[in-house]
């Protein structure tokens, strides 16, 4: 699970950082003074929590919240016990902590993270069926997941390419592969994950997703070839 931490007080940042050190399997990718060099952080990437201070010198915590275009789990931490109320009356708030609060309390709100990341992406991939819309280029449009063909990562950028368009916007390619269906999808390299429905044929290193050629990394080939049960 990867997080970042906005937070204006520097000993408050340094208790979470200690106790996200005693986690291994939590990844801190970025900590935050202020809510606007979050805003530009989470534009170009990706996080499953965020430790949020409510009492922020730009914006509130709670108005910072309402800025982010599909928000991840939401710990809050400040010492003020008076807006629980109405933080919780979001649905990305999973815990609300009031400073000082001890490890084993922080642990429990971890927790909650959790549980609340694992819901999301496993009603993403059990609805394969489902739509969903993309903003690129301040357009919503519209996608059918089984209707994906592959999605390419090249930088900072993913193409989503289905039936009908390609479509490129500022994701990662991790964040992708943990939403869609195994079933169904699977990654043949670094930069690619294909749908295996749309298989036509595998000629070497090079995999066809109808009419479109792509390449198969050494690493991923025995892999695919296990799950389209090729010996």
């Amino acid at each position: 699970m990867t997080c970042i931490i906005i937070e204006d007080e520097i000993p408050a940042q340094n208790i979470l950082k200690n106790f996200l050190g005693k986690l291994p399997n939590i990844q801190l990718k970025g900590t935050f003074q202020a809510a606007i060099e979050a805003h530009v952080f989470l534009k170009s990437e990706t996080v499953d929590l965020v430790f949020l201070d409510i009492n922020l010198p730009d914006i509130s915590g709670i108005d910072f919240i309402k800025t982010i275009k599909n928000p991840p789990a939401i710990i809050i931490t400040t010492a003020y016990p008076d807006y629980a109320v109405e933080s919780f009356s979001l649905d990305t708030i999973v815990d609300y902590l009031v400073k000082p609060f001890s490890f084993d309390r922080f642990l429990k709100a971890i927790n909650k993270a959790e549980t609340f990341t694992n819901k999301q992406q496993s009603t993403f991939k059990e609805n394969s069926n489902d739509s969903l819309f993309l903003n690129v280029d301040k357009t919503h449009h519209k996608i059918i997941i089984n209707d994906i063909l592959f999605i390419e990562s090249d930088r900072n950028y993913i193409t989503v390419v289905t039936k009908k368009q390609k479509l490129s916007y500022i994701e990662s390619l991790k964040n992708w592969k943990q939403k869609l269906p195994e079933t169904n999808f699977i990654q043949v390299h670094k930069s690619f994950i294909v749908n295996k429905n749309y298989v036509n044929k595998i000629a070497g290193n090079e995999i066809y997703i109808l009419e479109n050629r792509l390449p198969i990394g050494r690493t991923y080939k025995q892999e695919l070839l296990a799950k389209l049960k090729i010996d």
